[in-house]
């Protein structure tokens, strides 16, 4: 029998997981389907519910439902509880098992496929949603020299360094707190780039940046990756490789087997310049 899976989402038509499932699925012989959901605004539970009532045994969940998911779970693992939002979900029965493997898949794909340990190096994380609480853990599992996320509300950067001071050196900022300061790494997990807009970073940051990094995927050379073109850095990265390596991560939870996610990095990735 064909198992069920699925991703769940508002808006997803862009998404690429259907097509990074299926590559997986193909390679290492497994018997799966996954489709995508368009969840309606405020009825991610009754969708769910409804995927669960057909047969459905695991989704991933997109924006902007990753803190409905935390909400719905009846289990979140350790990383979950720190971070407040959660990616996948496996049901067992009665039983709704959350993970969020966002920020492992990130720090694989800078670690493993970029080359770029972040142990002691100065990392500034922009943003302070969904995608930043889900990297906060993986990031100071690294051992950072110092974590800094900056945000635009500078309480919710402040909360999210709160959470997170237990683990390492973190701290939050608004971004007019950045002038003068230089970073190893900068991620951008704002939403801005999906706007073509550029966060408010100012590019003084890059001063001695090794590595710059959007979140997001396929969009080219955003806003973001402009400036820090620009300001002189010669590595940048998008999202493609993150995007890959969490639903490796995702496969291996429900399917006991971790693809590799080379051809998926190699058919998705678009050139940045």
């Amino acid at each position: 029998m064909t198992d069920r899976y699925a991703v769940i989402g508002n808006p997803i038509g862009f998404s690429k997981s259907p097509l990074i499932h299926g590559m997986f699925a193909q390679a290492n012989g497994q018997d799966i389907e996954y489709t995508a959901i368009e969840g309606p605004l405020g009825g991610f539970a009754g969708a769910v519910d409804a995927f669960r009532t057909a047969g459905g045994l695991g989704l991933n969940i997109t924006a902007p439902f990753k803190l409905d998911a935390f909400a719905y779970a009846t289990e979140r693992s350790g990383a979950q509880l720190l971070a407040g939002a959660a990616n996948a979900m496996k049901f067992e029965g009665d039983r709704v098992l959350a993970e969020n493997f966002d920020g492992v898949g990130l720090v694989r794909d800078v670690t493993h496929n970029l080359g770029c340990p972040l142990k002691g190096k100065r990392v500034l994380l922009l943003g302070a949603g969904g995608a930043a609480r889900g990297a906060l853990l993986p990031f100071l599992e690294q051992e950072p020299a110092e974590l800094v996320i900056a945000n635009r509300s500078v309480d919710k950067a402040h909360e999210l360094a709160a959470i997170g001071a237990r683990q390492g050196r973190v701290r939050g900022c608004g971004y007019a707190e950045l002038e003068g300061q230089t970073f190893d790494v900068v991620f951008n997990a704002t939403s801005a780039s999906l706007r073509a807009e550029l966060p408010p970073v100012p590019a003084t940051v890059f001063a001695n940046c090794g590595l710059a990094y959007e979140l997001a995927y396929a969009k080219g050379l955003t806003p973001f990756l402009r400036l820090a073109h620009n300001a002189g850095v010669k590595r940048l990265a998008d999202g493609v490789g993150m995007l890959a390596e969490q639903a490796a991560e995702a496969f291996a939870w429900w399917r006991g087997v971790r693809p590799d996610t080379r051809a998926v990095i190699d058919k998705l990735t678009v050139p940045l310049v």
